[in-house]
């Protein structure tokens, strides 16, 4: 069964590998913007949450009342509520949004990490597979210093982080995508 696996998830990368470059050179092109205005990025990646948090509570909210039955209104009341609430705080002070952000950032990464060593252990036969495993090991490192640097991280630091960890990614999915591009056409 793990040889059918693989072998769909490699006929598939194989399949996909001009938009696994793309996203690739996507993820690196946002990552060096970063990297270059990390007091911008981390103010803009606080205001998007902040936003988000504001719009999905008050659609949460016009959704809840057409909700029948007293405990599923309730709570989905009390999620557009804690939505509105959170979003509203992040994008009045952003600066306080951050270490909310920071914090989840930094579990981000770990899942990521996770994500793409267990990616790149399917890939293992293919060349390249290494670049993703340096990626998650990368994703892994970074959140390690983001949680163990709470709550001293500055403004600054976060919008750093967020780059490399965009460069890392863009720069595994292209060696992937470029390497499984040239295979196929051999």
């Amino acid at each position: 069964m793990s040889t059918f696996i693989n072998t769909a998830l490699h006929q598939e990368v194989r399949k996909e590998s001009s938009r696994l470059m793309w996203l690739g050179a996507a993820l690196l092109a946002v990552g060096i913007v970063a990297l270059v205005f990390p007091m911008v990025s981390t103010l803009v990646a606080t205001l998007f949450v902040g936003w988000l948090l504001l719009i999905t509570g008050f659609m949460s909210l016009f959704v809840a009342f057409s909700i029948r039955g007293a405990g599923p209104f309730f709570g989905a009341l009390l999620f557009s509520l804690l939505s509105i609430a959170a979003g509203a705080f992040m994008v009045a002070r952003p600066a306080l949004g951050e270490l909310a952000i920071t914090i989840s950032l930094g579990a981000l990464f770990m899942f990521q990490g996770a994500f793409e060593a267990v990616l790149a252990f399917e890939l293992r036969p293919a060349r390249g597979w290494g670049w993703m495993l340096l990626s998650a090991v990368a994703s892994i490192f970074l959140s390690i210093v983001i949680l163990s640097g709470l709550p001293k991280l500055s403004l600054v630091t976060l919008g750093i982080l967020i780059g490399v960890n965009f460069i890392s990614s863009g720069i595994a999915y292209l060696f992937i995508g470029g390497t499984v591009k040239r295979e196929a056409q051999a």
